[in-house]
């Protein structure tokens, strides 16, 4: 009795298995369909979120669409009164006003039609200009009245409307390229006497420079108590002796024929053949051209 009822116990289960197993599943599909049903609100959430994203660059960049919108120092830098770290000074002391308001925040923008008052004065914004000139003899960057020799502005006359200045000087007996601008932060970082940019200058002696002054020279040397460093000096291939190329890195001209004046050598004429980068390639004496938008990038990274 007890093994029919085992029996039966075990014929039992596995009838009533059988049976509910093939209605069961028909429920459990369907409890297993409304899961990713319960999960669509939280594809919502995203969306939502999607949304608020995207405001924020509707909301605020209205201003960047603007075109030729700079910022407020370089306009000023750019009509020549002063450089942008000279601006941002009188923008924080309050002499600077844009359509009659003062302004003393840093990075403002100024638009097209904006109206720039520095210090009691309207600005004229100009665009950059960079001018090349193979400079001839007898003339000067000096702006002395009653000057012997004529100014070099003359040689670039027509070159452009704007008001340009020579980055250093020249006189009337060094030739060579010489670089204008109304750049004033470009002739400030070349005047100074940190700049880095190396300059190459054919020296005319007297007389043949020694081999051993030559030597001296290379090492460098101290001039009015300041310390010259030369990068390179050698006689010119093909040239006399008297004929020296010397590479350094000071825009001042002077500081060229003071070297070879310390070793009792006349300098008889100098001639900048580099300048930053630039050289005097398709550029006749007396010629300018004006600089290509590379070479005025590789100026700014100097």
């Amino acid at each position: 009795m007890n093994n029919k009822e085992g029996n039966n116990k075990k014929s039992g289960g596995r009838a009533n298995s059988s049976r509910p197993s093939s209605n069961k599943p028909k429920p459990a599909m369907q409890k297993r369909a409304q899961g990713p049903k319960k999960v669509k609100p939280t594809n919502k959430v995203p969306e939502a979120t999607t949304d608020k994203v995207e405001k924020k660059p509707n909301q605020a960049p209205k201003r960047p669409k603007v075109k030729d919108e700079i910022r407020l120092n370089k306009y000023i830098s750019n009509s020549g009164v002063c450089s942008r770290r000279d601006a941002d000074i009188y923008i924080q002391s309050g002499n600077v006003k844009v359509n009659g308001i003062p302004v003393t925040e840093m990075g403002y923008m100024v638009k097209p039609g904006d109206v720039v008052n520095f210090d009691g004065a309207t600005l004229t914004p100009e665009k950059k200009v960079y001018i090349l000139l193979n400079k001839p003899k007898n003339f000067t960057t000096a702006l002395d009245e009653g000057q012997e020799y004529r100014n070099v502005l003359e040689l670039v006359k027509g070159s452009t409307t704007a008001k340009i200045g020579a980055v250093g000087r020249m006189d009337k007996n060094t030739t060579g390229l010489l670089l204008f601008t109304n750049d004033t932060d470009m002739i400030r970082k070349f005047t100074l006497p940190t700049n880095k940019s190396s300059k190459i200058y054919q020296v005319s002696l007297d007389k043949n420079l020694k081999f051993e002054d030559l030597e001296k020279i290379q090492k460098g040397l101290v001039l009015d108590g300041h310390r010259v460093f030369v990068e390179d000096v050698s006689y010119i291939e093909g040239e006399a002796k008297s004929e020296i190329g010397l590479k350094l890195r000071s825009a001042n001209v002077k500081v060229v024929r003071s070297i070879f004046e310390h070793f009792s050598y006349d300098v008889l004429r100098i001639d900048r053949v580099a300048f930053a980068g630039l050289t005097k390639k398709n550029l006749p004496r007396g010629n300018w051209r004006l600089l290509t938008e590379q070479e005025i990038i590789n100026l700014k990274n100097v």
